[in-house]
């Protein structure tokens, strides 16, 4: 038997000892999923019912209206945020005051 028969052989001896492990362990973790269940009294109807859903918040709309801050004698408005518009921009370089413009 050269050592590749060799390495084969005890690969196959490992995953047969894997499974029977993995076997083992599964037995146990049922074992202790049936002693759990029978010390709080509990059905499978009660391990796969589903939790109640949690509302979720609505989101926060994006790009909402915000009420004008400023409004000149033309009727444009400026909510205060941002840039300040070329309207306003023009009237303070005329020397008004944004208190002028006030809402």
């Amino acid at each position: 038997m050269n050592d590749l028969d060799q390495l084969l052989t005890q690969r196959a001896e490992l995953d047969a000892k894997i499974q029977q492990a993995q076997a083992e362990a599964r037995d146990n973790a049922i074992a202790q999923v049936r002693e759990l269940m029978a010390r709080h009294g509990l059905t499978m109807s009660d391990i796969t019912a589903r939790a109640p859903r949690v509302a979720k918040r609505p989101a926060p709309a994006s790009g909402s209206k915000v009420p004008a801050k400023y409004r000149d004698q033309a009727g444009n408005t400026w909510s205060g945020r941002g840039l300040k518009p070329k309207w306003l921009s023009a009237a303070l370089a005329q020397g008004a005051q944004l208190s002028d413009f006030a809402v």
